[in-house]
């Protein structure tokens, strides 16, 4: 049997999402002909678009406030459905892919749960068995760094250690495919290294990683390819030097003219 190519095949992928706008005075409400606080209106995210990843490649999606960046990382990740279109992962068998979706770690932490307890709670949700996480438990915190506290209850924690021990669960799901929204700058600067070498670890082995980030410098590192959103339709599409130096010089003008879209996360 041969290996199936793509680990990503995303075709003609719409996401719109409806948004209720308020009028700013009755009168603008009864010039308009509208109910006071009625209106709705759709919003459109992405905008028609498609490419494949093949597998064991490193792709990060760029673009600044508004592209699409994050709402594409969440369809991947099962969180929104499209509203058109497909978006689908494969392992190497032309299966459905084992997903390690880091967008929101420790976010199914349970707060009156301690450490140890929160592991075998989180991974559950992230498809491991009990018998896994009990052969991974040791590994996992180990590499979160978080011997001392395991055993204390969730809600004493700070930010940080939860996102540790987030990121730890997840790596250690034996994806095929790795998502991350932003979060390779988890802990110190000691912690935020070990990750790195821990992306390249899974580089070696051949996994599909698919990373958003505003930091270029992390891209540059990393990623083996770029696809840049802007406005919800895909820019640019390949080399990483050269969608960086054109997206670059696409900020720095975006920024002199309109510096409210060059930030945050969309």
């Amino acid at each position: 049997m041969s290996e199936f190519p793509h680990a990503i095949v995303v075709e003609n992928l719409t996401k719109r999402f409806k948004q209720k706008h308020y009028s700013r005075s009755l009168k603008g409400a009864l010039m308009s002909g509208i109910k006071r606080g009625s209106e709705v209106k759709l919003l459109t995210a992405l905008d028609n678009i498609s490419f494949t990843v093949p597998h064991g490649e490193t792709l990060a999606v760029i673009g600044w406030n508004g592209s699409g960046k994050s709402t594409l990382l969440s369809i991947l990740a099962r969180v929104y459905k499209a509203t058109s279109g497909t978006a689908n992962l494969y392992n190497r068998e032309g299966e459905t892919a084992r997903l390690a979706p880091l967008l929101a770690l420790g976010a199914g932490f349970h707060p009156e749960l301690n450490g140890l307890e929160n592991i075998y709670f989180y991974g559950s949700l992230l498809g491991l068995t009990r018998a896994q996480l009990d052969s991974k438990q040791d590994e996992i915190i180990a590499f979160a760094e978080l011997e001392e506290k395991i055993d204390t209850v969730m809600h004493t924690w700070n930010e940080g250690a939860k996102l540790r021990l987030g990121f730890a669960i997840a790596i250690n799901t034996e994806p095929d495919v790795i998502l991350v929204d932003e979060v390779l700058a988890v802990g110190d600067e000691a912690f935020q290294n070990k990750c790195f070498r821990k992306i390249e670890e899974l580089q070696q082995e051949g996994k599909t990683i698919v990373f958003v980030s505003h930091d270029l410098h992390v891209v540059e590192r990393v990623a083996t390819r770029v696809l840049w959103l802007n406005r919800g339709v895909i820019q640019e599409d390949g080399d990483v030097s050269e969608a960086l130096a054109a997206y670059r010089n696409a900020a720095a003008q975006q920024a002199a003219n309109e510096p409210h879209l060059t930030k945050g996360t969309a």
